[in-house]
C-alpha cells in the first residue's frame, strides 16, 4: 500500500507542477503569438501572420530614447552594484568582522522590502538631497534594487574558494590587495560576469522604483506602461515585449552558463 500511495502522490505532484507551469508561462507564451497577429485585438481566432508591429518598432523615436535611457541606466547601475556587491561579499567571507556581517545583511534587505516602499523612501531622499527625480536618481535606486543579487552571487563564489589559497599567498608575503587582485579576482570572474548580467536584467526590467524616480526621461518599462492606455498600441507593445523576452532569456542563459563555469572550475 505504501508503494501505491507513494506512486499516487508522485502523480498528484506531477499534475500540480504541470498546472503551475501552464498557469505561469502560458500568458507569457501568448505575447509572442499575438505579436504576429494581423489584428489590434489580442483574441482568438488569429487574423493572420504579419510583421507590421515589429516594423513599427524601428521608426519610433520615443521608444528609441526610452531604450537608450534603460541601457545607460542599466549598464551604470549594474556596474556599480557588481563592484559594491563584490566588495561587500568579499569582506563578509574573508573579513571576519561583525561590521562586515552587518553591512552584508543590510545590503540584502531591499529584496525583502516592497518596491513601493523603497520607491517612496528614495523619492523623499532625492528630494531632500536636492537631486529630485532624474536619471541619476533612477541609477541610485536600481543600484539598491540590484545589490542583493550581486551580494548573494559573489558571496556564494567567495565562500567556495578555500581559505588556504589566500592564506598561503599572505604567508609568502603578498598583501591583501595583491591577493585580491591577482588571485581572488581571477577565480571569481565567472561569478562577476553572472552577477553583472543579472543585475542588468534587474535594472532593465524594474518599473516601480523608476516610476517614482523618473524625471523627464522615461525608461523602457515606463514607456510600455504609458502605451498600454492606448488600445491601438497594444500589438506594438506585445512585439516589444516579445523582443525583451528573447533578450532576457539570452542574458539569463549566459549568466547561468557563467555561473556553471565557475562551479566547474571550483570542482577542478
Amino acid at each position: 500500500m505504501s508503494a501505491v500511495a507513494a506512486k499516487g502522490g508522485q502523480r498528484w505532484l506531477g499534475a500540480y507542477v504541470l498546472l503551475y507551469l501552464v498557469f505561469l508561462y502560458l500568458p507569457v507564451a501568448l505575447i509572442p503569438l499575438f505579436s504576429f497577429n494581423n489584428s489590434i485585438q489580442a483574441a482568438f481566432p488569429l487574423q493572420g501572420f504579419t510583421l507590421e508591429w515589429y516594423r513599427a518598432l524601428t521608426g519610433n523615436g520615443a521608444l528609441r530614447n526610452a531604450l537608450i535611457t534603460s541601457l545607460q541606466v542599466g549598464l551604470t547601475a549594474s556596474a556599480i552594484a557588481t563592484v559594491c556587491g563584490m566588495t561587500i561579499a568579499y569582506m563578509d567571507v574573508f573579513g571576519q568582522s561583525r561590521i562586515a556581517l552587518v553591512i552584508s545583511a543590510i545590503a540584502r534587505l531591499p529584496i525583502l522590502i516592497p518596491g513601493v516602499i523603497v520607491g517612496i523612501a528614495l523619492l523623499i531622499l532625492v528630494n531632500l538631497a536636492g537631486v529630485g527625480p532624474s536619471r541619476m536618481a533612477i541609477v541610485a535606486g536600481h543600484v539598491l534594487a540590484a545589490l542583493p543579487t550581486t551580494v548573494v552571487i559573489m558571496r556564494g563564489r567567495f565562500a567556495g574558494i578555500p581559505r588556504s589559497i589566500p592564506e598561503a599567498a599572505e604567508d609568502l608575503g603578498a598583501r591583501e590587495f595583491l591577493v585580491f587582485r591577482r588571485i581572488m579576482l581571477p577565480l571569481s570572474l565567472p561569478a562577476i560576469g553572472s552577477a553583472f548580467m543579472l543585475a542588468f536584467l534587474t535594472s532593465f526590467d524594474e518599473f516601480i522604483i523608476a516610476f517614482f524616480l523618473a524625471g523627464t526621461e522615461q525608461t523602457l518599462p515606463l514607456y510600455i506602461w504609458s502605451q498600454l492606455r492606448f488600445p491601438k498600441s497594444l500589438p506594438v507593445v506585445m512585439a516589444l515585449g516579445s523582443a525583451i523576452l528573447v533578450a532576457s532569456i539570452v542574458i539569463a542563459g549566459a549568466a547561468e552558463l557563467l555561473r556553471q563555469r565557475g562551479l566547474t572550475n571550483k570542482q577542478r
